[in-house]
């Protein structure tokens, strides 16, 4: 029986886990970095080991470390949550060598489902349907689209979609390079692309005994950059035939590697209702909690009961009903996803009944990994939360996830937040038309748009305004009572100025009369209430609540027109934001992966220049015009911190 359990992993897997662990009277060990010292998931631990230093290489990918930790600390048993080790062979042989209980399957089932290669070979000598394997020199115009993959890996990273001869050769280079630095591997392949198709994964739960069931398939074909954003289960618009077929080459891929444990087989399924085998994830997944809100069980829960020798009794629950998650990601989609790190100065989602665990009755889930105040480190993933919605049918899900997105307070770091309720929003979402170029086919600009429109933005900064005329009232010393700007007779207008996250500049003018609020540019609106903390206006009739958050340099203000953050504007401009033309600075910390041009030479506008390595991706830093490159700081390997020069390219002079 495991007594203590150390979780090799960080973020909101290491809560979840930490949850089972104390409904099951298990003790829990918490394994953390200098930058997560601080982080909600240690303080729920009974204990915590450090592992000097922050980046992922020194830290949660040492094995020895953490096999060390857990013999510092107690435990007996280990569990690697996903990501990090979990799938690492070596690391599970090791925690096995020091007598230590590993909640995970046979090192030998993940060293051959490891390498994607080796992978697909042995699923279609078991039976199992697999796309063909293109190698890049043998590939001719006929067998294009290709995409091209990482073998030692997943995530996304080292895959690349390539439509044209001429550009395979630089694009299985860069595969390659990707590979090497993420996986430390540079192995990749190719296989047909397939358009407009389907990830479909089939979750199963093997024992020591040799019973494995299929819990049911997800549907995770909403991704950006490959990686999966919205999971649901189960897949709508499958058919029947189709659903048993998957299930059963789920179960035949867990049986020819004598599988145990909770794992994930992974398929492409293609319009016309054929399927092949993508890859096999030894480990617990992101998006776990969808199939355990349908099927009633704790996966966690029976990954640590199979390590202690448990069997599965019976066949696997019936579903109940669907379920949807979105995984938010401190990141902006506007600006190629372009990750953000800094403190979370507030994360609620008012409408979450249930913390890591299904919830008892139809609603909304939340998993995550933060709370008020938490940092978001630059060395690890910027995924902050999972929102899963359940509910008796899809539509009931979609609907109440969005509504709970919508309705969140996420405070301090830009988020996928409103591209998230746009796209459970849509209508094709909505009738089951998703596929893994949904956001491509229908158009990652009006995706992305934020949900408050121009105007609603307007009347936010408004909102904000008269807040902080209220909260400057509140503390002066004399009249405290009065609105700020009040006069008795006609004045001038009371001035902020806000900056929103796009770059717009918002003016606000408003003064108090003795008919009330006079606001430029919002002829008809009413003031019924402001407080530092809350504002009531009534505008074209309707009235509405406005909830102000102001911090050090920004004001949130939420509503259910949209969150709308501001920047106050100071009235004279700061010289040090001021860079010449040309320059190009670092949008976040990160490490140049990749050089793409040397100094002096010719580039085009867009053209790339180099890769920027942050919060595990890449991020293409190209050329802000045609011209030279007259200046090239970054070098590869070089450690960058947000603000710092790339680059300089002089824009050549038009004859």
């Amino acid at each position: 029986m495991i007594t203590t359990l150390l979780v090799a992993n960080r973020g909101e897997i290491a809560r979840r886990i930490f949850r089972t662990c104390r409904a099951l009277g298990i003790g829990t060990v918490a394994v953390h970095t200098d930058d997560t010292a601080d982080d909600p998931f240690v303080a729920e631990a009974d204990a915590a080991v450090r592992l000097p230093g922050a980046a992922p290489a020194d830290t949660y990918l040492r094995a020895d470390l953490i096999v060390a930790a857990a013999g510092t600390a107690g435990a007996d048993a280990v569990h690697p949550g996903y990501g990090f080790l979990s799938e690492n062979a070596g690391f599970a042989r090791a925690v096995i060598e020091a007598g230590l209980t590993w909640v995970g399957p046979d090192p030998g089932a993940i060293e051959q489902m490891g390498a994607k290669i080796g992978a697909k070979a042995l699923m279609e000598r078991a039976g199992v349907p697999v796309l063909p394997e293109l190698r890049p020199r043998d590939i001719a115009e006929p067998d294009l689209p290709v995409l091209v993959k990482a073998s030692a890996g997943g995530g996304g990273r080292g895959m690349r979609v390539v439509r044209s001869l001429a550009e395979l050769p630089g694009e299985v280079e860069a595969a390659r390079s990707e590979a090497l630095s993420a996986f430390g591997d540079p192995a990749v392949f190719c296989e047909p692309y397939v358009r407009a198709g389907r990830h479909i994964e089939v979750q199963i739960l093997a024992d020591t005994r040799g019973t494995v069931w299929a819990l049911g398939e997800r549907d995770c074909s909403i991704q950006r950059r490959h990686q999966k954003i919205i999971e649901e289960t189960p897949a709508p618009g499958i058919g029947e035939p189709t659903r048993r077929a998957l299930h059963e080459a789920a179960v035949l891929a867990a049986r020819s590697i004598g599988y145990v444990g909770a794992g994930t087989v992974e398929f492409l399924l293609a319009p016309d209702g054929s399927f092949a085998f993508l890859e096999m994830n030894t480990r617990l997944q992101v998006e776990h909690p969808v199939t355990e809100c349908v099927t009633g069980l704790d996966l966690v829960e029976w990954q640590l009961r199979i390590a202690e020798g448990a069997a599965l009794e019976g066949g696997p629950p019936a579903p109940r009903g669907h379920a949807v998650e979105a995984r938010l990601y401190a990141e902006d989609p506007a600006r190629d996803w372009r990750p953000h790190s800094g403190t979370v100065l507030r994360f609620e989602v008012p409408a979450a009944i249930a913390r890591f665990e299904a919830p008892g009755r139809s609603g909304v889930r939340l998993d995550s990994g933060v709370e008020d105040g938490a940092r978001v480190s630059v060395h690890h993933d910027p995924m902050l939360a999972k929102a899963v919605a359940w509910a008796p049918t899809r539509g009931d899900a979609v609907r109440r996830l969005a509504a709970a997105l919508a309705g969140s307070r996420i405070h301090g770091v830009v988020t996928n937040r409103d591209l998230l309720v746009r796209l459970l929003d849509h209508p094709a979402f909505g009738r089951g038309e998703v596929h893994t170029g949904f956001l491509a086919e229908h158009g990652l600009d009006a995706l992305a748009r934020p949900l408050a429109d121009p105007g609603a933005r307007r009347l936010s900064a408004l909102a904000a305004a008269l807040a902080d005329a209220a909260g400057n009232r509140r503390g002066a010393r004399v009249l405290g009572g009065l609105p700020s700007g009040w006069r008795n007779l006609a004045s001038q207008p009371q001035r902020k100025a806000y900056r929103a996250p796009d770059g717009e500049k918002i003016e606000v003018g408003y003064l108090f009369t003795r008919s009330g609020l006079r606001a430029e540019g919002h002829d008809g609106v009413e003031l019924v209430r402001a407080d530092p903390e809350r504002v009531v206006l009534v505008a074209d009739g309707v009235r509405r609540t406005f909830d102000v958050a102001a911090y050090t340099d920004m004001t949130c203000v939420d509503s259910p027109l949209g969150p709308v953050a501001l920047v106050p504007v100071g009235r004279f401009s700061d010289p040090s934001a001021q860079v010449a033309p040309g320059t190009l600075l670092a949008p976040m910390p990160g490490t140049v992966s990749r050089l793409a041009v040397g100094p002096g030479a010719r580039v085009a506008r867009g053209q790339p220049l180099m890769w920027l390595e942050a919060m595990k991706m890449e991020h293409r830093i190209t050329a802000p015009a045609d011209g030279v490159v007259a200046d090239l700081p970054a070098a590869v390997g070089l450690r960058v911190e947000s603000g710092s020069v790339l680059a300089v390219v002089t824009e050549e002079e038009s004859t």
